[in-house]
């Protein structure tokens, strides 16, 4: 079995950080004005300044500290949670990415007799958020991916025993192209092929973790009216962390 490529301390941190340097740098500096402002503001002026600035700080730093924990601190990008989740060692898996691809090289470790497939499903004319084309920018050795269109992968039907979405799906951001990506994915499926959804979620823990950021994510229930939708159905779903959801999706037959 080949390695398991090993992240860099704080690679993940760095990597937001990277991805959202304009955010952030934005509310450094009107929290840096607010605070100049103070001594030239009355008690009450400062009390609601100090109350709008402080959301900001936290968020900043909450942010950082939560994505430190969990790309770098959790063993998440180790996969072998992976292997003990499906139902069955594949033969033949695809994993789906948007540019940024930190697992195909992993899945390729833990799989080492399987066929793996890497499909990118950028879209410039509907993904068009600074942080991933920030993200696109990334090198880093992964196994070579074949562009695809989401509603295309460029397969034929019950091509793999597994599929992996891994912080990718939720770059398209209407439900019906998320629906149509579900659909793409059942057909290249073998019948009772999983398919693995990794996901933060809408809810308190990511509000709490990112702030406004956390309505990039979509909801449990959304994830999972996305794969009935598409003819998928939920076989089992757990948590990596309060942040991070993974949902085991299988074809019906």
């Amino acid at each position: 079995m080949s390695a398991i490529p090993i992240r860099r301390p704080y690679q993940g941190v760095l990597q937001i950080l990277q991805f959202n340097w304009r955010s952030y740098l934005l509310a450094v500096a009107c929290a840096c004005f607010a605070l100049l402002a103070l001594p030239f503001l009355p008690p009450r002026g400062r009390a609601a300044l100090l109350l709008g600035t402080a959301p900001t700080l936290f968020w900043v730093a909450s942010s950082l500290l939560v994505s430190h924990y969990v790309y770098d601190r959790f063993p998440l990008y180790d996969l072998n949670w992976i292997a003990r989740a499906l139902s069955q060692t594949p033969r033949r898996w695809i994993n789906i990415h948007c540019g940024l691809d930190e697992t195909s090289a992993p899945l390729a470790a833990i799989f080492p007799d399987a066929t793996g497939q890497v499909v990118d499903i950028f879209d410039a004319r509907i993904m068009t958020e600074t942080s991933i084309r920030q993200a696109r920018q990334i090198k880093r050795g992964a196994i070579p991916a074949m562009p695809a269109r989401y509603y295309d992968l460029g397969f034929g039907a019950n091509s793999f025993e597994a599929a992996f979405s891994i912080f990718a799906a939720h770059e398209l951001r209407s439900h019906n192209q998320r629906v149509r990506l579900f659909e793409e994915i059942s057909r290249v499926l073998v019948p009772s092929g999983e398919f693995v959804l990794t996901e933060h979620s809408r809810d308190l823990w990511n509000l709490l973790a990112f702030g406004p950021g956390f309505l990039h994510f979509f909801s449990r229930r959304e994830w999972q009216n996305t794969a009935s939708g598409a003819g998928l159905s939920l076989r089992t779903k757990f948590s990596m962390t309060p942040f991070v959801h993974v949902y085991i999706l299988r074809k019906t037959i």
